[in-house]
C-alpha cells in the first residue's frame, strides 16, 4: 500500500511552483501558439480536434485522484473536510473532461501543447491526489473552520463565474464559424479574461480550504500560466477592434 512521503509532496511542490515561474517567464512577453494568437506566429503542424484535445489533456486530472483513492487500502472515507476537497478538484475536472470539451467550438489543438498539457494533468492530479487521500490531516471539525468555509465560498464563485463565462464565449459563434468577436456580458463588461478570472479565483479558493502546499503551488501556477494569456487577450482585442470597451481590464475588475 503507499505511503505518505512528505519530502515527495515538498519536492513536487516546489518544482510546481518552478515550473510555474517558468511559465510566467516565457509567455509574459509572447503569447502561447494557438486560438487567436497562432496567426501572427509560425502555425504548429500537428492539430487535433479541440474538443478531442480538451478531453485528452483533462483527463489525468480526473483519472489520476480516482485511481489513487481506488489504490488505497482501506479506502479512505473521512474526514469528511479531506473527501470535500477531493470531492472539488475531481469535480472541477470532471466538468472539463467529460462537459466542456463536448461544447467547445475551439479551433484544432496544436499537438505539441496538448502533450505537454496531458503531462501537466498527470503531475498535478497525482500531486493534489496524492496529498489529500495519502497525506492531509484536518480536524473533524474542518468543514466549520473560516478557511474551508471562505475558500469553498470562493471555489464555487469562480467556477461559477469561469462557466458562465464560457458559455457566454460559445454563444459569439454560430456552429461552423472560426472568426472572434468582442464578448459581451457577464464579467466581461469589466475585464477581457473574464474566464480565466474565475479559474483563478476557483483554484485559490481551493487552496484557502486546503490550506496545503501543493495546493497554493497549483494556484500560483494557474495565475502564472493563465494570467499572462488574458493579458495578451487584452492587447489583441484592443488592436483587433476599434470598437473595443476601452473601459474594461485584462483580468482584475478596476485593476489590471
Amino acid at each position: 500500500s503507499m505511503q505518505c512521503f512528505p519530502g515527495l509532496v515538498l519536492a513536487l511542490s516546489s518544482l510546481l511552483g518552478a515550473l510555474a515561474l517558468l511559465q510566467l517567464s516565457l509567455y509574459l512577453r509572447v503569447p502561447s501558439r494557438y486560438g487567436k494568437h497562432e496567426e501572427r506566429l509560425c502555425r504548429p503542424r500537428g492539430r487535433v480536434p479541440a474538443r478531442c484535445a480538451w478531453f485528452l489533456q483533462e483527463l489525468p486530472s480526473f483519472l489520476v485522484p480516482a485511481l489513487l483513492l481506488a489504490l488505497r487500502s482501506p479506502p479512505r472515507l473521512e474526514p469528511l473536510g479531506c473527501r470535500l476537497l477531493c470531492c472539488l478538484f475531481c469535480w472541477h475536472y470532471f466538468y472539463r473532461t467529460f462537459i466542456y470539451p463536448f461544447f467547445t467550438r475551439g479551433r484544432p489543438f496544436p499537438l505539441q501543447l496538448l502533450f505537454f498539457g496531458t503531462l501537466f494533468c498527470i503531475y498535478n492530479g497525482f500531486l493534489q491526489g496524492y496529498y489529500l487521500i495519502y497525506c492531509a490531516e484536518y480536524p473533524n471539525d474542518w468543514c466549520t473552520d473560516i478557511r474551508f468555509t471562505s475558500g469553498l465560498l470562493l471555489f464555487l464563485l469562480g467556477m461559477g463565474i469561469n462557466i458562465h463565462s464560457d458559455l457566454l464565449l460559445r454563444q459569439l459563434r454560430k456552429p461552423g464559424e472560426v472568426t472572434y468577436k468582442i464578448p459581451q456580458g457577464g464579467l466581461f463588461t469589466y475585464v477581457s479574461g473574464a474566464n480565466y478570472f474565475g479559474e483563478i479565483v476557483e483554484w485559490f479558493g481551493f487552496a484557502i480550504a486546503t490550506w496545503s502546499l501543493p495546493a497554493f503551488a497549483f494556484a500560483f501556477f494557474t495565475l502564472c500560466c493563465i494570467g499572462p494569456r488574458a493579458y495578451h487577450h487584452h492587447r489583441y482585442y484592443l488592436k483587433t477592434f476599434t470598437d473595443y470597451p476601452k473601459s474594461r481590464k485584462a483580468l482584475i475588475p478596476f485593476v489590471f
